[in-house]
């Protein structure tokens, strides 16, 4: 390989890794939450905080008897637009459960990073089951929606039936999220097929 290609493709590599880096690292802070007296005393450890493999993504998404619509977020406590629209999902969580929304977070973060994800689902006042992604990073994807880059954050809207109906990548805010997840909401209950 000549010198000028390899040299190129360095460059390209650098662009690259700067560009997926940048796309996680804003410079504004996330905005500051009001928690509840509920979500100030829960404790990281009492979470349930569990693994989920591209085999069981799926499984996770369909186990939500009852639901109308299940919204995925696949975040990461490092990446800022994560951070950011965080606070916007478990609003429209609380919100929107009694029409049937069920919300799932699945945490991107690296083994060593779970005890910051879980310290930081606390500060939010996640109080339903969690989970961190464990596996190849490509089967997950495809496993959620093969379009899906693997940008964080990745959000998902399936329906009853854990049809994919939306998704995108970047953060939201919770007008956006609202927009996306009403239409799903109001889809007319399937028969079931068992």
């Amino acid at each position: 390989m000549s010198r000028r290609l390899s040299l190129a493709l360095r460059v390209l590599a650098i662009a690259f890794l700067g560009f997926t880096i940048g796309a996680c690292a804003e410079k504004k802070d996330p905005p500051a939450v009001a928690q509840s007296e509920d979500a100030a005393a829960l404790d990281p450890a009492a979470l349930k905080f569990a693994a989920v493999s591209p085999d069981s993504i799926r499984r996770v998404i369909s186990a939500n008897a009852g639901a109308k619509g299940t919204l995925v977020n696949v975040w990461a406590s490092w990446c800022q637009p994560c951070r950011y629209e965080f606070p916007e999902i478990v609003k429209l969580a609380r919100a929107y459960e009694a029409q049937g929304l069920h919300v799932v977070f699945v945490s991107a973060d690296f083994t060593e990073d779970l005890p910051n994800a879980r310290n930081f689902l606390a500060e939010q006042g996640v109080d339903w089951p969690t989970y961190y992604k464990t596996g190849d990073d490509q089967a997950f994807i495809n496993a959620l929606d093969p379009k899906w880059s693997g940008a964080l954050p990745g959000t998902f809207v399936f329906d009853a039936h854990g049809v994919l109906r939306d998704s995108w990548e970047g953060k939201a805010t919770y007008a956006a999220f609202e927009k996306r997840v009403r239409p799903v909401l109001s889809l007319p209950a399937l028969p079931d097929s068992t």
